[in-house]
């Protein structure tokens, strides 16, 4: 920083002005300590920064669907708009165990100024261990209603619209393939499927556990559909889950949407080419990504704001699979 200094021939202090955007600088001032920056190949030093400040510049996201592909666009929006406001990004895959999610979530807290937490089904834990350092946080995707702030998309009016659309085309055995459970988005497209049967007035329900993976989801939807009262129509509880139950109606030689139906919660790159195309909820996850970010900056500059709860809704893409002609 004295290199920069001497070489623009102005204080240390206005290089940091500069350079940090602390107090205004007359331009030709500005350019002069740019260049002396660009010459002398300047880096400021993070570390010896986030001691002076207390500060990072850095953000954790913790997600357990990180190896998830069909989550890239969240993650993208999540770091660009990190990446926007000057923040760097640290992942961290709690892989939804409760205990080794505390223990990821403990190693950002020291790495980090907040913390993007998509909670496993007993996070209890790592909430309180947040709480304790008084690390601002934001619940993304499950939320929990808990007194932090979150942001995700409604789940229970969009499934049961899928539920009833199927009816809708002269379907009266839906059956669902929840996710794993404890997780709130799991009950909540349950509950979703409960009330889209309620709205229809079917009373005949079939709910199979696919633990939100998509062997598990193969596995339940081959043994609904093999047995004694088979279903019509499906409906999928996530995108993973949609392709286990398309490869089980495969392995029964079943054809989508002729022997049975298939709708499904989340939209994924891939659905527009499946044949058929797959009628699908799909997930604002670009703004989730990029509104969760600016929750929790806004939860750094102000931590004595109320939480806020955000609900984003779906949108409806019809397509092939549920089998009535789209539009």
């Amino acid at each position: 920083m004295a290199d920069v200094a001497r070489l623009a021939g102005v204080s240390t202090a206005t290089v940091s002005h500069v350079l940090n955007g602390t107090r205004a600088v007359r331009d030709d001032t500005r350019r002069a300590v740019l260049g002396a920056v660009r010459e002398v190949g300047y880096l400021p030093n993070a570390a010896a920064r986030s001691l002076a400040t207390s500060r990072t510049a850095t953000l954790g996201l913790a997600l357990s669907a990180i190896s998830n592909p069909y989550l890239g666009e969240l993650l993208h929006a999540v770091e660009s708009e990190a990446a926007a406001a000057g923040h760097m990004l640290l992942l961290a895959d709690p892989h939804d165990d409760p205990a080794y999610e505390g223990t990821a979530v403990a190693r950002l807290i020291t790495r980090v100024d907040g913390v993007l937490l998509a909670p496993s089904a007993d996070a209890a834990g790592t909430l309180a261990a947040l709480d304790g350092r008084r690390v601002p946080t934001v619940l993304v995707d499950r939320l929990l209603g808990d007194g932090h702030d979150e942001i995700g998309v409604e789940n229970t009016a969009p499934v049961a619209g899928l539920v009833t659309h199927l009816a809708a085309a002269g379907h009266r055995r839906i059956a669902f393939v929840a996710g794993a459970s404890g997780l709130t988005t799991t009950e909540e497209r349950l509950a979703g499927y409960r009330l889209g049967l309620r709205q229809a007035g079917l009373t005949w329900s079939s709910v199979v556990d696919g633990h939100s993976e998509s062997e598990p989801a193969r596995a339940a939807v081959r043994d609904l559909l093999t047995g004694p009262h088979p279903p019509s129509a499906l409906v999928t509880g996530n995108n993973a889950m949609t392709i286990g139950a398309m490869l089980a109606a495969h392995d029964e030689n079943l054809t989508v949407p002729g022997d049975v139906a298939l709708v499904a919660f989340d939209d994924f790159p891939w659905a527009d080419a499946f044949r058929p195309r797959l009628t699908v909820v799909a997930q604002p996850f670009a703004e989730i990504g990029r509104q969760a970010v600016r929750m929790l900056l806004a939860r750094m500059a102000e931590p004595a704001e109320p939480p806020r709860t955000v609900r984003l809704p779906g949108r409806f893409v019809h397509r092939e699979s549920c089998g009535c002609v789209p539009g």
